[in-house]
C-alpha cells in the first residue's frame, strides 16, 4: 500500500519538472535628448548663453557659423495664412478695397464663385462683390479681429495690417498682410517666453525676422508666405506683443543674419540635448549648408527636454506604431548611421521576416518622440523550468550581496526504511530525493547588445526591485540566468530594464 501511495507523488514531481515555460514578455525602451529638429539655434541654449552674459550677436554667431548680423535695408510685408474655412468673419476694419467700412461692425466674406468674393454685413446683406483678393484694412496703427467660422474652429485673434481674403477649395483663405516688424512682434513671445533674458529675446527676434524673409511656405498662387504655426514659426499677432519682446524687436529693428552680405535661412528649435546637427543629417536628403553645421551647446541643460525617457512600449504597441515597417514580428531597431550630435540618420527595423530601412525622422514621427537623438533597446524575457544540472551554457546569477540558495538535496532523512533493499520502494524514494531540484531559467535577447556586457538580475519583493545577482550578455544579444524560487524577475542593462516575468 505504501508503494502504491508513492507512485502518484513521484509522477506529479516528474510532470512538474517537465512543465513548459511559465511566462514570456518583451518591451522596447526608448530614451534620448533634445526637442525639435536640431538644426540652427537652440532656443534654450540661447537662453543659457544669455544667462552667462553673452550678447545676441555672439549667440547668433555661435549657432550660425561664419555669419554676420546686418541691416536688411527694407521692411517688406509678410503674408501669414491665419485660417481656411467657409467664410471669414472680421471686425475692426475700416475699408474693403475702395469702400469705407465701420470699425465697430462685423463683416463676413464668402466665395461668390469664378474667383470672386462677396462681402456681407452682420445682418446678411450683400455689400459688394469683388475679384480676389479682397483686402480689408485696419486703421493705421490699429488692428482687426478675425473670428473663426462656424466649422473651422479657429480661435479669435487680433492682428495688425490688413486681411486679404482669397477663394479656396473649402471656401476662403484668410491671410494677414503685415509689416515685417509688426510680424516679428507677433512671433517672439510665441516662440520664447517673454521672461527670458533680453539678449536671448533679441537673438530670437533676429532669427525670426531672417527666417521670414528667406522662406516661402506658399506659392505665387497661394497668396501667403508663412503659416501661423510650427510649419513656419508661431505667430499670435497682437496677443504676443509683450513689453520685453517688443523691446527686443525694437532693439534689433531691421537686423538679419547674413553670409557674404545675403540673408540666410535661420532654422531654430527648442532644445539641442547638448549639440546641434548638420542640416543634411536631420532633414535627410537636404544639401549641406555652411552656416547650419552641428555645434556644441554647453548651456542647453537648462531645458526640461535636455534628456527624456526612458519610455517603454509593449510588443503589441510597437507593432501598431511601426505598421507597414515591420516584416513579421518585431525584434528590434538597429541604428546604422548617426549624425554629429548624434541624431539618428538611418536605421533598420528588424523583424522575423527581414529588415526595413528607415530614417531617424520616420522613427521620431511613428513613436511621437521629442527628437531623433534617441536609443532603442529591445529586451525579451522568457521563464522556463529546468533542472539545475541542465543546459551547460546557462549560468546562475552571481550573488550581489548574499550567498546563493543551496542546491544540495535535503539532509537528515533516511534513504532506506529497511524494506525491499534490492531496489524496490526504498530505491525509488532514494532516487526522488537525490534528483536535482527544479529551478527556473530566464532567457531572452537584448538588441542592440554587445557580448560581454554585465546584466543585473532583479527580483521584486513587495513594491521594490532588489538586485539578486548578475549574468553576462552573450553573442547575438542572448542571455540566460538561473533563478531559484517563485517570484517576479527582470533583467536590467544599465538604467534600461526589461519586462517583468512571473515565475510560479
Amino acid at each position: 500500500m505504501r508503494r502504491i501511495a508513492l507512485v502518484p507523488a513521484l509522477c506529479a514531481a516528474l510532470v512538474l519538472a517537465a512543465a513548459p515555460g511559465a511566462h514570456a514578455a518583451a518591451r522596447l525602451v526608448v530614451k534620448g535628448h533634445g526637442f525639435g529638429h536640431g538644426i540652427g539655434m537652440s532656443q534654450y541654449g540661447a537662453m543659457g548663453y544669455a544667462q552667462h552674459g553673452t550678447d545676441y550677436k555672439s549667440i547668433l554667431g555661435h549657432y550660425y557659423e561664419d555669419t554676420a548680423v546686418q541691416p536688411l535695408g527694407s521692411s517688406p510685408d509678410v503674408r501669414v495664412l491665419l485660417q481656411s474655412g467657409p467664410r471669414s468673419l472680421v471686425s475692426g476694419v475700416v475699408a474693403a478695397g475702395s469702400r469705407k467700412l465701420s470699425a465697430r461692425s462685423t463683416y463676413s466674406v464668402r466665395s461668390a464663385g469664378g474667383g470672386r468674393l462677396a462681402l456681407y454685413s452682420a445682418s446678411g446683406r450683400r455689400l459688394l462683390t469683388a475679384t480676389a483678393p479682397l483686402r480689408l484694412a485696419a486703421p493705421s496703427g490699429g488692428s482687426f479681429t478675425l473670428r473663426g467660422g462656424a466649422s473651422n474652429g479657429v480661435t479669435n485673434g487680433r492682428y495688425r495690417g490688413a486681411l486679404e481674403v482669397r477663394p479656396s477649395s473649402g471656401g476662403v483663405m484668410s491671410v494677414n498682410a503685415v509689416d515685417l516688424e509688426d510680424y516679428v512682434r507677433g512671433v517672439v513671445s510665441a516662440e520664447s517666453p517673454p521672461s527670458w533674458p533680453l539678449e536671448a529675446l533679441k537673438a530670437q527676434a533676429v532669427a525670426a525676422r531672417t527666417y521670414a524673409v528667406t522662406t516661402d511656405a506658399g506659392s505665387t498662387t497661394d497668396g501667403f508666405t508663412q503659416y501661423a504655426d510650427t510649419r513656419s514659426q508661431m505667430y499670435k499677432g497682437v496677443a504676443a506683443e509683450m513689453p520685453s519682446t517688443d523691446a527686443a524687436v525694437a532693439g534689433t529693428a531691421g537686423q538679419v543674419v547674413t553670409m557674404n552680405g545675403t540673408p540666410v535661412t535661420t532654422y531654430f528649435f527648442s532644445t539641442s540635448g547638448g549639440k546641434t546637427e548638420d542640416i543634411e543629417n536631420s532633414f535627410v536628403g537636404s544639401l549641406p549648408k555652411p552656416w547650419l553645421k552641428g555645434v556644441d551647446d554647453p548651456y542647453d541643460s537648462v531645458s526640461p527636454r535636455h534628456s527624456w525617457g526612458p519610455y517603454t512600449y509593449t510588443q503589441a504597441s510597437v507593432q501598431a506604431k511601426l505598421k507597414g515597417l515591420v516584416r513579421g514580428s518585431f525584434r528590434g531597431i538597429t541604428v546604422t548611421e548617426r549624425g554629429v550630435s548624434p541624431r539618428i540618420v538611418h536605421a533598420e527595423v528588424d523583424g522575423t521576416g527581414g529588415v526595413t530601412q528607415v530614417t531617424g525622422p520616420q522613427l521620431r514621427t511613428r513613436f511621437g518622440l521629442f527628437d531623433t537623438w534617441a536609443s532603442f533597446t529591445y529586451i525579451s524575457s522568457n521563464a522556463k523550468k529546468k533542472s539545475s544540472d541542465d543546459d551547460a551554457h546557462a549560468s546562475d546569477p552571481t550573488p550581489a550581496s548574499t550567498t546563493a540558495p543551496s542546491t544540495t538535496a535535503p539532509s537528515g532523512g533516511s534513504t532506506s526504511d529497511g524494506a525491499d533493499t534490492t531496489g524496490g520502494q526504498a530505491a525509488m524514494v532514494a532516487r526522488l530525493v537525490a534528483r536535482p531540484r527544479v529551478v527556473q531559467q530566464l532567457t531572452g535577447t537584448i538588441q542592440p547588445g554587445r557580448a560581454g556586457r554585465t546584466l543585473v538580475v532583479q527580483q521584486r519583493l513587495g513594491a521594490t526591485w532588489h538586485t539578486i545577482g548578475t549574468t553576462t550578455l552573450h553573442a547575438h544579444g542572448r542571455y540566460a540566468a538561473t533563478v531559484h524560487g517563485a517570484g517576479t524577475y527582470r533583467i536590467a542593462l544599465g538604467d534600461v530594464t526589461g519586462p517583468s516575468v512571473r515565475v510560479p
